[in-house]
């Protein structure tokens, strides 16, 4: 099957072979468990693939985004989930691009080496959804603390990160500013806060996902740890935006691929009425259909790659990377577990683990309807529509 149009093969060889020692048991027992899968993710970090991107100044090793991709997707292509560690990929961005120099020296190297988890990205609440100007946690700045208090939920990976991105508001919502102004990004020492009014509540969903609701009663942070500047936070978070939709849409396709091996494989050994199911157009189509689909979303991952990495402002590329290749693999999800059969929604061959994680795709980061309603706006120019 084809790769990605880029020059990772290295790579990619280091990352499947990693992924090697992890089988299809390993995620199976991760999953049936609901646990964290520590040792994959200890092996990533060791390995160095965690801090890819993080430049080599700061113990990373500087590589470009579309070695980020090449690393996720071929950890899914591998039958495993990223979705444990991801987010430090693009989450490290804010700190990088807008974080203080002492703020780079005391984090980035322990980022690097492993010995600090930056993964939990404190965005959304359980009032304002995907409306990011809405939200109300809020953080008081009193002396040299922020006193935070409020709510959020789908905080994925909280219980596994010494620290937290965390979008509060410091300044109350004024009718006559954007919704979104007086949003600050501030930098949580998890440990530390939660010792002092932090509450994290697990939330069990059809997929493992370690995600979390995230209380916090006038937690103390102080003022050193405020990224960027007051009031703009909003704007330091929409800036890595564009990286984690273009991740994100790599690991599709590095579901899509795997999804399709399995099913190309399974119709081509497995017979009824005496001859291979492969042999029916009725099972061949559909896997046709949805290989046409992944490569067609892999180009529009590899064009807005392109364009990031050119330092243009991908919006519309990334946004467009990763609703075709959520659909793409969700797609080969539905078409594996047709191809298989009733063995689709067994355990044992990883069909249905990876149509649950799949799907989740369809609604996060960002939905498909919130893409849609992006491109109708502001490349098609249609009236707003929220």
């Amino acid at each position: 099957m084809t790769d990605s149009a880029d020059n990772y093969s290295d790579l990619r060889e280091a990352v499947a072979k990693l992924c090697s020692d992890y089988s299809g048991e390993y995620w199976r027992k991760i999953d049936r468990a609901r646990e964290y899968p520590s040792e994959f993710v200890g092996a990533l970090t060791e390995a160095g693939w965690l801090a890819a991107l993080i430049p080599e100044t700061f113990g990373g090793a500087g590589l470009p985004l579309s070695a980020g991709a090449a690393i996720l997707e071929e950890i899914h292509r591998s039958g495993g989930n990223a979705g444990a560690c991801h987010a430090q990929m693009y989450t490290m961005g804010t700190l990088l691009r807008f974080g203080s120099d002492a703020q780079k020296q005391k984090y980035l190297p322990g980022i690097a080496n492993g010995s600090i988890r930056l993964q939990a990205f404190g965005v959304t609440e359980p009032s304002s959804g995907t409306d990011t100007g809405a939200l109300s946690t809020k953080a008081e700045l009193q002396a040299n603390h922020y006193i935070v208090n409020g709510q959020k939920i789908w905080t994925s990976r909280a219980e596994h990160s010494d620290l937290m991105m965390l979008l509060v508001r410091t300044t109350p919502p004024n009718a006559n500013l954007k919704k979104t102004n007086g949003l600050s990004v501030l930098l949580v020492d998890m440990q530390d806060a939660l010792n002092n009014g932090m509450t994290i509540r697990p939330i069990r969903t059809m997929m493992n996902h370690a995600t979390t609701e995230v209380f916090f009663d006038n937690v103390k942070v102080p003022v050193e740890n405020l990224i960027g500047e007051e009031g703009k936070g909003f704007k330091y978070i929409l800036s890595g935006m564009n990286a984690e939709r273009i991740l994100i849409a790599a690991e599709c396709i590095g579901d899509a691929k795997w999804l399709i091996e399995k099913s190309v494989s399974y119709a081509a050994q497995r017979r009824v009425f005496n001859k291979a199911i492969g042999e029916n157009q009725g099972i061949q189509f559909p896997i046709a259909k949805a290989y046409a689909n992944m490569r067609a979303a892999e180009l529009m991952v590899n064009e807005a790659l392109r364009l990031f990495e050119a330092g243009e402002n991908p919006g519309a590329e990334a946004n467009m990377a990763k609703m075709l290749a959520a659909d793409a693999s969700n797609e080969a999800a539905n078409v594996a577990v047709q191809t298989h059969g009733g063995f689709g929604f067994a355990e044992e061959y990883d069909i249905e683990r990876k149509f649950r994680e799949t799907r989740l795709y369809q609604v996060a980061p960002i939905s498909t309807n919130m893409i849609l309603s992006y491109l109708a706006e502001h490349v098609l120019g249609l009236p707003k529509s929220y």
